[in-house]
């Protein structure tokens, strides 16, 4: 094909669309049981129409470009256009001019000289080519790809010291928690239709076939195995070698639905390990992905729709004080990132950092929540005044923004079953990882009560209370930890090891909370204990972590970090917002934390004489200078003994104080011969390395001083010429000494 018409190769993938059974918008052709698409959807608009291989009543004339093909293939119910971009691009108002060429019905015995031809296999008499056709019902209203947007390729630059997951996705020992886990995580909602064996297309980065007008190529891959939301992807030719096996983030701009590439003219190139595999690349893949499974053709909107958030920046909203949990305080969103919000007190510095949370968060409450819970609220008077009088700025966030938790229930009777001095277990807000004896100190409105920890000191001003909905599954009827058999942390003064309830309610005089009155459990969640995921350090909630699932009690996960003690596990619910799918970060541009790595501590810093020894013995190959000369060699640049001394002590000093990851060392292989190397590092040739090695009592003729005894006074130094020293007399006598 000449270079004209060679941007046809590009879209004939588009026309094996349409004898594919899956789900595309391209409308099969009815009563043709024996047509064989074999052309291109459309040719260049000064195409002669003589020597196109299309019956005249077949023929359609793309009114943006005006490009010629096969009419039931083109786009729009009155087959007006060639491709989705010219239907995109066409006003609508002035129609482009189309161009002024004699359409006459070719001849047939032109059909032997062409590449492409149609082929009828049964009479169509009677076929009626512009008849109505059924049609697609017309897709919910969606915002526009932008088609700007520049692809990512398959290792976009990441964020700075993020951690990655994809040197751990090959074990076979990882496990990871599915995104149907996460009913808060993006695109969770339809998840499930994504599955292994499904054909993506995603960018060849295995071709060198480019050019300005294809400056990146496309092709078709088969999803193998899928981990949260990565992905392990195959080329298609490659069978059964991995070779070029790569993952990909399944919730990003690099994968596309089949068929993408065709609607957008973009290439699809086999990759160049492969390209001489198969003769027909296009009957090959109109074989594979006959009958095959590929993304919806919106799924790109709905990674976008379930990553935005409600909530925009500048919007006012009442949060707990992170400072005082006893009390909310008015805040403003300062940043949002994958739905999590940075919200900042408004009585605090700029500089501040503020307050992570995502935004389902039990933390976060719409302005005028405290006004209508009964909830102390720390705020401008001018905020006081107008929520008293019902009054709410634009920037103000309504309930509308909230779920129901965040808001408060209108049934009064939920708060029915608790009183002041009822006794239950808790998570401690202050400490995640235990569970508590627990007391309610007030009844809210709306469903909420005010508990306090029973482990801690009283504080009078009620300090150490925290507001918790009825409904919450951070609070438990008393038993639950003897049930799954969790430590409980007894009230101030008892022993955990003796502590029982039934004689503590006795000895207290104390009811505990009716259990009916506690959320129902929960246990077919789908998490596991090993399961790994990405979760928020709410100690910290700027950070999120690799994280793993280490217990599980009922609805209840221990969450542990990797790396961490056990001290640092968090327990959160199953549907805790603040837990995410291994990939999430990545996906959304949240930087993860990787799990932690104990340095380990340096061994003695005094380096011995056999250790000096052993580096400066190194094989000498064939080659090699004899000692002699090389020495000569090296003394040229000798510094002054005592100038070097110094330096190596200084540089000892120095390394001891600012190690902070000391990797293992490895074993010296010897001064590198081409650089100068001080004569004084080899021992003198009238003593011995080894001759004070494991010896306490050897003595050396030189004096070696103790710069300050016992008493303080700095000792004699007549005698001393630290001028004659070398490395063998300050490393076992100088330095042990001092």
């Amino acid at each position: 094909m000449d270079d004209d018409n060679s941007h046809t190769v590009y879209m004939v993938t588009t026309a094996t669309q349409t004898i594919l059974p899956c789900s595309t918008r391209k409308i099969k052709p009815v009563k043709h049981p024996g047509l064989v698409l074999k052309t291109p959807i459309a040719y260049q608009s000064n195409t002669d129409p003589s020597v196109i291989p299309i019956q005249k009543d077949g023929i359609a004339v793309c009114e943006k470009c005006g490009a010629i093909g096969v009419k039931h293939a083109f786009y729009t119910r009155e087959r007006r256009f060639c491709s989705m971009a010219c239907a995109r691009g066409y006003s609508g108002l002035i129609p482009e001019p189309l161009p002024q060429t004699n359409q006459t019905t070719p001849d047939t015995k032109h059909y032997a000289e062409h590449r492409f031809k149609m082929e009828l296999e049964e009479d169509l008499t009677g076929f009626v080519a512009d008849q109505q056709l059924p049609q697609l019902p017309p897709p919910p209203a969606a915002p526009p790809i932008d088609d700007n947007v520049l692809l990512s390729r398959r290792k976009p630059s990441e964020l700075v010291n993020s951690y990655d997951w994809e040197p751990h996705l090959d074990d076979v020992n990882f496990f990871a928690a599915p995104v149907t886990c996460f009913k808060h995580a993006p695109i969770s909602d339809i998840w499930s239709n994504i599955l292994v064996g499904m054909k993506v297309e995603v960018e060849n980065t295995d071709c060198d076939n480019v050019s300005e007008a294809f400056p990146d190529s496309f092709w078709v891959a088969t999803v193998m195995k899928i981990i949260g939301y990565k992905a392990l992807l195959r080329y298609e030719g490659f069978g059964m070698n991995e070779s070029k096996d790569f993952w990909v983030s399944l919730c990003s701009n690099q994968v596309h639905p089949v068929g993408w590439c065709a609607t957008r003219g973009k290439p699809l190139i086999p990759p160049k390990t492969i390209e001489n595999k198969y003769s027909d690349w296009k009957e090959f893949l109109c074989k594979r992905l006959t009958g095959a499974r590929t993304l919806p053709s919106n799924f790109s909107n709905k990674i976008n729709d379930s990553m935005k958030s409600r909530f925009h920046r500048g919007l006012n909203l009442e949060v707990v004080d992170k400072n005082r949990i006893s009390q909310v305080k008015v805040a403003m969103v300062h940043k949002i990132i994958g739905k999590r919000l940075n919200v900042k007190y408004y009585d605090l510095p700029p500089e501040d950092a503020g307050f992570w949370c995502h935004e389902d968060s039990p933390l976060l409450h719409p302005v005028g929540w405290a006004k209508k819970v009964g909830h102390h609220l720390v705020a401008p008077v001018d905020y006081l005044e107008r929520v008293n009088e019902g009054i709410f700025d634009e920037d103000d966030a309504t309930e509308d923004l909230f779920n129901p938790v965040q808001i408060g229930s209108r049934d009064s009777s939920l708060t029915a079953g608790f009183c002041i001095g009822m006794k239950l277990e808790a998570i401690d807000p202050l400490n995640l990882s235990s569970i508590c004896v627990a007391t309610v100190m007030d009844v809210l409105r709306c469903g909420y009560i005010m508990i306090r920890i029973d482990t801690y000191e009283s504080d009078a001003t009620g300090a150490d209370w925290f507001c918790y909905h009825v409904s919450s599954p951070c609070i438990f009827p008393i038993g639950f930890c003897q049930r799954h058999s969790i430590p409980l942390t007894p009230p101030k003064g008892y022993d955990s090891a003796t502590f029982n309830w039934k004689r503590y309610l006795l000895d207290t005089s104390n009811v505990p909370v009716n259990p009916c009155m506690f959320a129902p459990l929960k246990t077919n969640h789908g998490f596991v204990e090993g399961m790994k995921m990405e979760a928020a350090d709410l100690m910290d909630p700027r950070l999120v972590c690799v994280a793993t699932v280490a217990k599980v009690a009922g609805r209840l996960l221990k969450v542990h970090f990797d790396g961490w003690e056990d001290e640092y596990d968090q327990w959160l619910d199953c549907e805790s917002s603040d837990i995410y799918p291994v990939g999430w970060c990545h996906s959304v541009g949240h930087k993860l934390e990787g799990p932690k790595v104990v340095p380990k501590q340096p061994n003695a810093v005094i380096r011995s004489p056999k250790g000096l020894k052993k580096r400066g013995r190194k094989k000498k190959g064939k080659d090699s200078p004899p000692k002699n000369q090389q020495t000569n060699k090296l003394t040229k640049s000798e510094p002054p003994p005592a100038a070097t001394m110094k330096n190596e002590v200084l540089e000892e000093e120095i390394d001891d104080d600012n190690i902070q990851e000391p990797e293992t060392g490895q074993e010296p292989s010897g001064p590198d011969q081409s650089m100068p190397v001080p004569s004084e590092l080899q021992p003198p040739p009238e003593r011995k390395a080894t001759s004070y090695i494991n010896t306490t009592g050897s003595t050396s003729p030189k004096v070696i001083p103790r710069l300050i005894d016992s008493s303080g006074t700095p000792n004699e130094t007549n005698g001393l010429c630290p001028e004659e020293w070398n490395v063998f007399d300050v490393a076992p006598n100088w330095l042990q000494k001092n």
